[in-house]
């Protein structure tokens, strides 16, 4: 596998990534001015509206958007990727299983050639077996994904984004806007100011935009999770769009078409011991 392909099943492995990423100062500027824009909405700005109880507020909101976090033991999916950035676009079948708090395994496969990589991660490391061609393995710690995202996340948190859950949730809601269908909240984290759009019916995250606290940086993102079903008692995503840019634009497409959960791990793979190691690469 080239560098450009180890980059996209990094992507692919992180999914959500374009959750975690950030815009400008200017389209900072344009989500306030879309959540504050006069319509039929009510608009509350909690720092302005001393009579508005904001703890009895925040803490209804939260909990609402957290019963939708999905609990389970183990997960397994079949996912279509389609990958479209500047100099390539590839489409793929990924292989997910998974078990909580402990293991993640991927089978990337192309056609017309099969499974060409496998990816393993626990908590602390990462390992990239390519099974074509130049058969080698590939040992990371798993910073590696922290710095290839250049965010601060751990292997829960990957283990969430992989499932649907919403991440980067924080108490600080500043203002929020009630529609008849919809129901836009914004919040200011320590890393992250964040606005999602909810289903003002049930509380499922329909769409997510990240915004870095820090206004020198200058990446974009958009997350849209759509055709929700029902699974266990929880509500499942099933189409997700995700896209990023920052000196380019990467967008990713994911199409769940088989999803199982608290079952026995599907996609599961052994260590080749006689693959070519790889040196660990090091970021630049």
């Amino acid at each position: 596998m080239n560098r450009q392909m180890n980059k996209l099943l990094v992507g692919i492995l992180v999914l959500s990534l374009a959750a975690m990423s950030c815009r400008s100062t200017r389209k900072v500027q344009k989500i306030e001015q879309d959540i504050f824009k006069k319509d039929t909405a009510t608009t509350v700005v909690i720092a302005e509206a001393p009579k508005v109880d904001s703890v009895a507020l925040v803490k209804g909101i939260m909990s609402k958007v957290m019963k939708h976090k999905i609990e389970y033991s183990s997960f397994n999916a079949k996912i279509n990727v389609d990958y479209e950035g500047v100099e390539t676009s590839q489409k793929m079948t990924a292989y997910l299983s998974m078990k909580k708090d402990s293991s993640i395994y991927i089978k990337i496969a192309v056609s017309p050639y099969g499974v060409v990589k496998n990816i393993f991660v626990n908590k602390d490391s990462l390992i990239l077996i390519t099974t074509k061609g130049d058969k080698s393995i590939q040992y990371q710690t798993i910073n590696y994904l922290k710095e290839s995202a250049n965010i601060p996340f751990d292997f829960s948190t990957l283990q969430d984004i992989l499932i649907g859950n919403p991440i980067f949730l924080d108490s600080n809601i500043v203002s929020y806007k009630s529609g008849r269908e919809q129901l836009l909240v914004y919040m200011i984290g320590n890393l992250f100011k964040n606005l999602i759009t909810l289903d003002n019916n049930d509380f499922k995250v329909l769409h997510s935009k990240l915004d870095d606290v820090d206004d020198q940086r200058n990446r974009t993102c958009d997350i849209t999770l759509s055709d929700y079903v029902g699974v266990n008692g929880y509500q499942f995503a099933t189409n997700r769009k995700i896209s990023v840019s920052e000196k380019s634009k990467l967008d990713i497409f994911l199409e769940f078409k088989t999803y199982e959960f608290n079952a026995p791990l599907t996609y599961t793979f052994p260590i080749p011991k006689n693959y070519k190691v790889k040196q660990q690469t090091k970021k630049k």
